[in-house]
């Protein structure tokens, strides 16, 4: 039978741990967050395992190293007001709301929205904002962002979210193809992007105005 928090610290020591992730805090983090609340009941079994999981509409919910090393490479501080680009499960916002003083995270399915603040509000994360739109286009109404955080793959650089990020803030993302993609670290130096590749990555496609087709899906 599953043990939660024993699982919680075997996945903090061997996925995180042991491949270089060091930053205590996102480690705590990872430590508290309850990730099998999060994945489909069906695979609750394998809630802690290195994979990502399916979860409804066709998306997934990231593995846990992936999770923790993008968060980790956008050292998030606890003043930071931090865009998501994505909701999905919900368990990657609620590692951010665990660093952060806001999340403000955006997702196109409808059902997933509703799913994940569920789980979040159950859980008594309240420094978390979600909306149901269209991710690529950002949340300008509460731009600039300290920190941006794109769990989906982008075709080409996100110029509008780049937009929406403070002076010296710092972005997240894959970027390429639909399949295979390189993670993208961006930080903002007045109006010029100062690129660092992270990389191999694959991650579903990120779909908008400004992704890979222009469809929203309710």
């Amino acid at each position: 039978m599953l043990n939660p928090k024993l699982s919680r610290e075997d996945m903090v020591l061997t996925q995180l741990e042991r491949r270089g992730i060091q930053d205590p805090r996102v480690l705590d983090a990872m430590r508290k967050v309850k990730r099998h609340e999060f994945v489909e009941p069906a695979f609750r079994d394998r809630a802690y395992d290195d994979t990502p999981l399916p979860i409804e509409e066709g998306q997934t919910i990231s593995q846990p190293y992936m999770v923790g090393r993008m968060t980790s490479l956008l050292e998030i501080q606890p003043t930071d007001r931090v865009l998501e680009i994505g909701t999905g499960s919900g368990y990657q916002t609620a590692i951010l709301a665990e660093l952060a003083a806001k999340v403000f995270s955006v997702e196109r399915h409808f059902r997933l929205l509703q799913r994940a603040r569920a789980i979040l509000d159950q859980q008594g994360y309240r420094n978390v904002v979600l909306r149901h739109g269209d991710g690529t286009i950002g949340w300008a109404e509460f731009a600039p962002f300290d920190k941006i955080l794109v769990t989906a793959a982008a075709p080409s650089f996100p110029r509008t979210l780049f937009g929406q990020l403070r002076d010296g803030g710092s972005m997240i993302f894959p970027m390429g193809e639909k399949q295979f993609q390189s993670l993208m670290l961006v930080e903002r130096q007045g109006e010029e992007a100062i690129m660092h590749e992270a990389g191999q990555v694959s991650f579903v496609p990120l779909i908008g105005r400004e992704g890979w087709h222009n469809n929203l899906e309710g």
